[in-house]
């Protein structure tokens, strides 16, 4: 396949296109293997068209569509099974699979979702958004197969961008190996994570993906066999292999000591080659490694030249060979990068951290000012929260930067490893709430339930940038155990609340925006990270419908401020808490708690918070709205609460008021 320009990204799809007659891979299997190139360059352009549009995952799924069209020309994925890792290498199987109507409004609630989703195709397996994954979830579904007399089924895992060397990836191979059935692993060695792959193993894919070692292969193919587990059944399935898999038999690859049979590297672009390569190895009764080699971005000059910003771009506009990114505003991430460089000026023990999302962090312009004291370890946060707590325990001052849906990932590592230890490691997380299009995969919505149980651990959030900078500074002079700030995939707003935010004090809200009358105001909104600003917008529409109220910036889910908490309850004052993150376990949980710990009444404290059902790819607009945490919902909630705390209005009899004249006059707003 040749090259494609960047003007080209705009070009409409010319007459006689395949793409458009494939509804399901009966249509795919219909055409000749002639003809698959062309569908491929078809496949590439619709993709790159739409996510010049709506934004999306690009690079990674640009190079995996000639290994997505031959495993649906081999297989028939309607019975067999397919497996996908990380879920965004997941649109040319969409495309193939009967989805082509959807791509139109990518990443929109009513159309394609950036990730495999099971309500929208039988198959899609799994809903899947975090890396590793693939393997496990495909060795349960083959023994599954097997003991329900269903080993016909054929199995294969599609892994890549790195994340083959994520630890649950290496604990799938582990017992991939033990199978005693058809199994196959394709790897998609692109040499890319989602930015530079780091490490040991990133280094040796590095080595085999330019080592000329192919020619002899056949001559020492029985010798590997020979050493691996179950060699002797492996030597079998060896002579039944076509010349083209014996010839790609790799004598010294990594993962032949984990009891597979690994073939390759070879050319994941090159489809007759993959065609026969999977012929031939369909029905081998034993687990194998197909590695190949893709190169990501493939097809357009801007996305194999840059495949790290292209990974999953916001909208652009491709104009000759230059390629412009449509702006949005300032991200939080962005001034996290910001503020993290402001934090490393001035603490020469700072020390930055991310694990494989330097650019979706923000790291990136941390490691370019301070390359000494930042690092990039990997998709595996696992190990990055351990290093962390080792840096922390030699007197660094570690600050873990990391997608709040990652962070789930090492909840293991923050409760052994710094919170039992009571070390002062600093976890920044972005993406915290809804996410926007990349949808339920991706939702940071249980980061406070999992930390706030851990004794000593303190958890915050920043509503703005101000916010942001102080909370960081807070952290950074913070010695007496873990702390956690939390912010979303959204923009700072460009006028803060606060022109300079006053110092972050453990445990303090922070009052935004006075009632007018203090002593008697209608409501109090308490409200967590950029929800403050969600409140305001309700509090300028309830003060037009005649309410009173009163705006608090949290600041800190643990520990509450249980002092404001208790003086607004003493004075009758009604508190409703707000907050991006489930209701179970979150911010208006703890205040319940800290409440009933502290003896303090909760009948006047309500919450408001995500509801306890899965809210699909969006906007972040849209789902804010949906689960009613927007400007309207908030007010509405608080109309609702006013409502059922309103104290009861005694009236005299019916007959006292006929005979004196009295009529009854609907209040303005309702009384206390």
């Amino acid at each position: 396949m040749g090259k494609t320009n960047a003007g080209s990204a705009n070009k409409k799809r010319p007459k006689g296109a395949l793409l458009p007659g494939i509804q399901g891979p009966t249509d795919l299997k219909k055409l000749s293997v002639s003809q698959l190139p062309k569908l491929a360059d078809e496949i590439r352009q619709a993709i790159c068209d739409q996510v010049s549009k709506t934004g999306g995952h690009l690079a990674p799924n640009l190079g995996v569509v000639e290994l997505t069209i031959a495993l649906h020309y081999v297989f028939d994925f309607a019975t067999d099974r397919l497996l996908f890792d990380v879920g965004h290498q997941c649109y040319p199987h969409k495309l193939l699979t009967g989805r082509h109507e959807l791509l139109p409004k990518l990443r929109q609630r009513d159309g394609m979702a950036g990730f495999p989703e099971p309500r929208e195709s039988r198959y899609d397996l799994f809903s899947v958004g975090h890396a590793g994954t693939s393997i496990s979830t495909a060795v349960g579904l083959a023994r599954a197969d097997q003991i329900n007399g269903e080993s016909q089924r054929h199995t294969v895992s599609l892994i890549g961008d790195a994340s083959i060397v994520n630890g649950v990836a290496m604990e799938g191979l582990n017992n991939a190996g033990t199978l005693n059935r058809q199994f196959l692993v394709v790897l998609n060695d692109n040499g890319m994570s989602i930015a530079k792959p780091q490490g040991a193993l990133a280094s040796y894919f590095d080595l085999i993906r330019v080592n000329p070692h192919y020619e002899d292969l056949k001559k020492r193919a029985l010798g590997v066999l020979k050493r691996l587990p179950g060699g002797s059944k492996i030597e079998e399935a060896y002579h039944r292999l076509g010349e083209v898999a014996k010839a790609a038999l790799a004598h010294d690859h990594l993962y032949d000591h984990f009891g597979l049979m690994c073939l390759g590297p070879i050319d994941g672009h090159d489809l007759p080659s993959l065609i026969n390569m999977l012929k031939e190895i369909k029905d081998i009764d034993h687990p194998v490694l197909l590695h190949c080699k893709t190169i990501k971005g493939k097809g357009f000059d801007f996305a194999t030249g840059d495949p790290t910003t292209f990974h999953s771009p916001k909208p652009f506009v491709v104009e000759g060979c230059r390629v412009e990114l449509k702006s949005s505003g300032r991200s939080f991430t962005s001034a996290f990068a910001d503020a993290m460089c402001g934090v490393m000026a001035r603490d020469e023990k700072a020390f930055a951290v991310t694990a494989a999302m330097p650019d979706g962090t923000g790291v990136n312009k941390v490691m370019t000012q301070f390359p000494d004291r930042t690092l990039d370890t990997g998709i595996c946060e696992s190990h990055a929260m351990d290093m962390c707590a080792g840096m922390a325990k030699a007197g660094l001052k570690p600050f873990f930067a990391v997608y709040s849906t990652f962070v789930q990932r090492a909840l293991d590592q923050v409760f052994q490893e710094v919170a039992l230890q009571e070390l002062p490691v600093r976890i920044c997380l972005d993406r915290a709430g809804y996410v926007g299009g990349d949808g339920a995969v991706h939702h940071g919505f249980m980061d406070i339930s999992l930390f706030a149980p851990l004794p000593g651990v303190v958890m915050l959030a920043a509503s703005d940038e101000t916010n942001l900078v102080a909370g960081l500074e807070f952290m950074r002079q913070y010695d007496a155990g873990c702390s956690v700030i939390r912010y979303p995939r959204d923009n700072v707003a460009e006028k803060p609340l606060q022109a300079k935010a006053p110092p972050f004090e453990l445990g303090k809200a922070n009052l935004v925006k006075p009632a007018v009358n203090p002593e008697a105001c209608d409501v109090a909104i308490l409200a967590y990270g950029v929800m403050v600003y969600q409140a305001v917008a309700a509090a300028d529409e309830l003060q037009q419908q005649g309410y009173d109220v009163a705006i608090y910036d949290a600041r800190f889910a643990k520990p509450v401020d249980i002092d404001l908490i208790r003086n607004l309850v003493d004075s009758g004052t009604p508190v409703l808490t707000v907050e991006d993150h489930a209701l179970a376990g979150g911010f208006g949980a703890v205040v319940l708690e800290t409440c009933a710990q502290h003896r303090v009444p909760t009948q006047l404290i309500d919450r408001l918070g995500m509801p306890d059902r899965w809210v699909y790819q969006d906007s972040r607009k849209n789902q804010l709205a949906e689960a009613g945490l927007d400007a309207a919902g908030i007010a509405r909630k608080v109309r609702q609460m006013l409502d059922r705390h309103a104290k009861p209005v005694i009236k005299p009899p019916l007959d006292i008021r006929v005979n004196s004249g009295i009529k009854a006059v609907k209040p303005t707003k309702i009384a206390r």
